[in-house]
């Protein structure tokens, strides 16, 4: 088996998404200890944008273009046969994926005609065959040793920092493998929204139960994420009690951030939200409940009601 590394492209066809980035990153990480090189396969359909733009990450050595109608939405069902070509041609000894929806996806089935464990939500890499992972909703880390000799990984994006642009690899086209005829794309409903995209944002402002409606919600965080340019996020409780819709949950069930600027206010913080926000690089907390475990994380804390805080602090920026 080579010490060859594979990360497996997020894109739309048009550009990359960020979360290859930071997986290109822990692939680099990887490659300091086995000394292989890194590949980075884009499978899609009239996606040689993204595969240009793969091309200038730095660190990577080599780009496989797969290009193909039944690629075009990233199917698991045909993008998994694609990723094993690839591991049959190439003979890699990493395979690494975003830990997104559609990486979490894939990255199983892969692992499973392989025959070996998949190695999910990596923070830090200590060796070749050694990572660490959080466990029990973040509050541990565990360090987990693979004996396999492919190991199918996914990677949490927050625990590396995004690879720099710069580079010039050279893209080679690699066949595309048939439809399985499994799944077919039917159609998507997207949110459109001029803010930031939650889990890109560098400054995000989430609410909780205590705002006590959808209108409150609206009424008061909206305005201090205008105010700064932020993403809008919320707790569970918010978002199971109708106040903001489900693609803004952050959490263990929701999605994993880590802004520049965290702002929490009235969300006490359950486990779960923590999980998913504490990797953040500042976070602000208001609430008046002084035991709030929200504070235990934070980095700036304000005892205070919510009501009164966040409206004088849009009054102040």
């Amino acid at each position: 088996m080579s010490n060859l590394i594979l990360v497996v492209a997020e894109h739309d066809n048009a550009s990359l998404k960020g979360a290859t980035l930071n997986t290109v990153t822990a692939a680099a990480h990887i490659a300091k200890h086995t000394g292989g090189a890194i590949h980075v396969l884009v499978a899609g359909f009239n996606a040689g944008a993204a595969a240009a733009q793969a091309a200038q990450v730095q660190g990577v050595a080599q780009v496989l273009h797969a290009d193909a109608a039944q690629l075009e939405h990233g199917l698991a069902e045909n993008v998994a046969p694609q990723v094993l070509a690839a591991v049959a041609a190439g003979g890699y000894s990493h395979i690494l994926f975003a830990s997104t929806a559609r990486g979490k996806n894939i990255a199983p089935r892969v692992a499973a005609k392989l025959d070996v464990a998949q190695i999910s939500d990596i923070t830090r890499v200590d060796a070749a065959d050694t990572f660490e992972r959080p466990i029990y909703a973040g509050n541990a880390m565990a360090v987990v040793q693979s004996s396999d000799a492919v190991k199918v990984i996914t990677v949490r994006t927050t625990g590396f920092d995004a690879a720099a642009t710069g580079g010039s690899a050279a893209v080679a086209t690699a066949a595309a493998v048939g439809d399985s005829g499994k799944s077919s794309f039917v159609g998507s409903e997207l949110a459109v929204s001029d803010r930031p995209e939650l889990t890109a944002a560098k400054i995000i402002v989430s609410g909780g139960r205590a705002l006590g409606s959808a209108e409150k919600f609206n009424e008061v965080m909206t305005p201090l994420a205008d105010k700064l340019g932020a993403a809008l996020g919320a707790s569970r409780a918010a978002v199971d009690a109708g106040y903001a819709p489900n693609d803004w949950q952050v959490g263990q069930t929701g999605k994993i951030v880590a802004p520049s600027l965290y702002i929490a206010a009235g969300i006490s913080g359950a486990i779960q939200h923590l999980a998913g926000m504490k990797d953040s690089k500042v976070i602000v907390a208001i609430n008046k409940d002084p035991e709030a475990p929200i504070f235990s994380v934070a980095d700036y804390s304000l005892e205070a009601d919510l009501f009164e805080a966040v409206p004088e602090l849009v009054k102040s920026l």
